[in-house]
């Protein structure tokens, strides 16, 4: 039986988790913030960089935005020209978000930002060990699904 003034597995694991997802996002922030782009806003440009164009639900689930906070950010990237809502072709009453041209040229930098960020991680933390991570926490998503 598991002593209560310890901490459970799943405390520790939520514990270890919040501080790895600070840690990578606080090494990834300077590298946006030198382009005026936030974590949420890379994200957005992330699943939009395959220009296909995709559905709010889809832009929230996967840029971890909750919808009423990703439809204000949504609305800033088209007043910058990040991006436009257009309705779906084969669906009139759904519409997409798609990057526009300057969108698509500021994911391009930040992607190129993040690559240098991401080599300097990799040589620290090994990038072995970093695959190691990623599979392991691939599986544990699959499972809690």
């Amino acid at each position: 039986m598991r002593n209560p003034s310890q901490p459970s597995l799943m405390q520790e694991l939520v514990q270890a988790l919040s501080h790895a997802e600070r840690a990578v996002v606080r090494r990834l922030e300077p590298a946006l913030e030198a382009e005026g782009c936030s974590v949420a806003q890379w994200r957005v440009l992330l699943l939009l960089a395959d220009r296909r164009g995709h559905p709010m639900s889809e832009i929230a689930e996967f840029a971890l935005v909750p919808a009423p906070s990703l439809t204000r950010l949504v609305d800033r990237m088209v007043t910058d020209g990040l991006v436009h809502r257009r309705a779906d072709d084969r669906d009139r009453r759904r519409t997409l978000v798609h990057l526009t041209p300057r969108g698509l040229a500021l994911h391009r930098r930040l992607d190129a930002r993040v690559q240098r960020e991401e080599d300097a991680v990799l040589v620290q933390a090994g990038e072995d060990e970093a695959q190691a991570l990623l599979d392991l926490l691939a599986a544990l998503v699959a499972r809690l699904r």
